[in-house]
């Protein structure tokens, strides 16, 4: 038996579209056999048929459903419409406007839209456009950071906002355990997404020194001096020696004026990475590893061991449980 679904997936844990694309089709299988919800990450610039082939790669290793998260800051329509000709379970958004006519475009398909909001009234707009769920993204997040509120202010906040709809309110930032899915459903969550955690699995398709790195250190700084000239937004970063390093950047530098310090295939397109770049290293990544950016979660500190993504999810499932029916019963 399930415990805690949501949106037909069989437990209320979701792994979040991981960029620019550690969530591959490995991953997001791995976490739809398991029961959870998987989420490819799209590409940042138009590229559907490279998309389709994403996800036909993720089916043939699942026949379980599973979803796309897109980032609308980029460059998007084409990928949005291949998304929903591919009528995958869920597309996730998150940097930009939940539009009426976007939801009413998936659910013609057949599409779940399921937004990542950082504010209430972000929150409070993404009702109105007649979502299916929520992603309530809180300051203590890893990578790309939406909003200021700390998860623990914002989500029950959130949910009082969703009332009696039928909404699911999903919380992220920080949570990595048992605990952290306790927490959020004490707040008022009806299931946890986790990033960080789902980095370090072995199926993600992080540089193995990047998920090291994640379970040998633990403190993390939320910032703003990776990837300014491609987008600039704060984000937070693990605490690497590089990064404790680096001081005060000046407002006017930025990766462009940077030198090349390695090399990566992003989603079939070579790309090169400058220092200060807000490119985290994948697989395929060559060069100065140690001095990139590497984007982790407040609860980084819970990370011991690099495990496969169904122990994720069992551990999560069934401590959880466990915790419930010890401490609150």
């Amino acid at each position: 038996m399930g415990w805690k679904g949501i949106l037909g997936f069989e437990y209320g844990i979701v792994q979040g579209p991981l960029g620019p694309d550690i969530s591959g089709p490995e991953l997001v299988a791995a976490v739809a056999n398991a029961g959870g919800l998987g989420l490819l990450r799209a590409p940042d610039w138009e590229s559907p048929d490279y998309l389709r082939e994403l996800i036909r790669k993720t089916r043939a290793l699942t026949d379980k459903p599973f979803g796309v998260g897109v980032v609308l800051e980029f460059p998007h329509e084409e990928n949005i419409k291949a998304i929903l000709k591919e009528k995958v379970a869920v597309l996730q958004i998150s940097w930009g406007e939940c539009s009426k006519e976007l939801v009413h475009d998936a659910h013609s398909a057949g599409v779940k839209v399921v937004p990542q909001v950082g504010s209430f009234e972000e929150a409070r707009k993404t009702i109105e456009a007649g979502v299916d769920a929520i992603i309530v993204q809180g300051r203590e997040a890893g990578g790309h950071v939406l909003g200021q509120d700390g998860i623990i202010s914002l989500l029950p906040r959130v949910f009082d906002l969703v009332g009696d709809r039928d909404i699911p309110v999903i919380a992220a930032g920080g949570i990595a355990d048992a605990r952290g899915y306790v927490a959020a459903l004490a707040l008022g969550a009806q299931g946890v997404c986790l990033g960080t955690r789902f980095v370090a699995s072995l199926e993600s398709y992080a540089h193995p020194t990047y998920k090291r790195k994640l379970v040998e250190l633990n403190e993390t700084e939320y910032t703003d001096v990776f990837g300014r000239a491609r987008w600039p937004a704060p984000e937070r970063v693990l605490q690497t020696p590089f990064f404790n390093k680096l001081g005060t950047i000046p407002a006017n530098e930025n990766e462009l004026n940077q030198p090349v310090i390695g090399h990566s295939t992003i989603h079939g397109t070579e790309k090169e990475v400058r220092r200060l770049a807000g490119t985290v290293p994948n697989a395929s990544t060559t060069g100065d590893i140690e001095s990139m950016a590497m984007y982790a979660g407040e609860g980084t500190g819970l990370i011991k061991e690099i495990v496969p993504a169904g122990e994720i999810i069992k551990r999560l499932a069934e401590g959880a449980q466990l915790l419930i029916q010890k401490q609150f019963n």
